[in-house]
């Protein structure tokens, strides 16, 4: 969302109340998607071989009913939101990009055929997360689609996949048992930590096209500060405990090269 309101302050069109809306149905849809995440794998016992912290479901804290009703409840506001978009914006054809988003976020880990199950979770974030939110947002606020947004919309797809991918690694062994064929368990610790650590560098790469447009965003490579800390330890951690490190560093790296780049396109221009 912060990344396609910055790409579309760059053409002046940047607007506001659009851009909150769209925040909205982005954070809503990524609260839903944990809490529906959280009861499917809870009622199927996959969370039983979990390493990682306990959750709601799996670990009896919260009655399963209680935590769809919050992934529900939280669909609905994001919903709730995006037609607030369409609205304004009279783009009543988004209603189908909508209704996608909610029908993939609980299909994900829910329903009978999951596809998180199936190796196919980094596809849904690199899509939702990554393409739909990014030029989803930028689309509202500047009426056209440019490559700025598109690219924008992969480098943020990418470090989300690898925040989704050195979370899968740390629970290899557990999914296996359980039966859940993420595509860190497809690919093995080997492949899984090389895919890893390609997802983490890809966005500096994209991050050129940048640095060579636009005055000051070359400012964003120091955020790999955080990154090549995430990529090693990623990459050469054996603990749950340091690939949940690892995974920490990921989210906060994700979310510095977002913010500075938005920083860049919104103050430097």
């Amino acid at each position: 969302m912060v990344l396609g309101s910055s790409a579309a302050s760059t053409i002046n069109r940047f607007d506001w109340p659009l851009a909150v809306l769209c925040f909205v149905v982005a954070l809503f849809l990524q609260v839903g998607v944990n809490y529906a995440n959280d009861y499917s794998d809870g009622i199927r016992g996959t969370d039983k071989y979990r390493l990682g912290p306990p959750r709601l479901t799996g670990g009896g804290v919260a009655n399963p009913k209680r935590v769809r009703n919050v992934a529900f409840a939280s669909f609905a506001v994001a919903a709730a939101a995006g037609i607030a978009v369409i609205v304004i914006t009279q783009f009543w054809w988004m209603f189908a990009i909508g209704a996608a988003c909610v029908v993939a976020a609980w299909f994900y880990t829910g329903g009978k055929r999951p596809y998180g199950y199936n190796a196919m979770g980094e596809i849904f974030v690199f899509v939702f997360f990554g393409l739909v939110a990014t030029v989803g947002t930028y689309f509202v606020q500047a009426h056209q689609i440019r490559e700025v947004a598109v690219v924008m919309a992969i480098m943020i797809g990418l470090f989300s996949c690898a925040v989704l991918m050195v979370n899968n690694i740390r629970d290899i062994d557990q999914d296996r048992l359980a039966g859940k064929r993420t595509l860190a368990v497809v690919l093995g610790q080997r492949g899984a930590r090389i895919v890893y650590a390609l997802f983490l560098a890809l966005p500096y790469l994209l991050l050129v096209y940048f640095a060579w447009l636009y005055f000051g965003a070359g400012y964003v490579y120091f955020t790999a500060i955080l990154t090549v800390p995430a990529l090693i330890i990623g990459v050469t951690g054996k603990t749950p405990k340091e690939l949940i490190l690892a995974l920490k560093l990921s989210s906060f790296s994700a979310l510095l090269f977002s913010l500075a780049l938005a920083a860049v396109l919104f103050f430097l221009l």
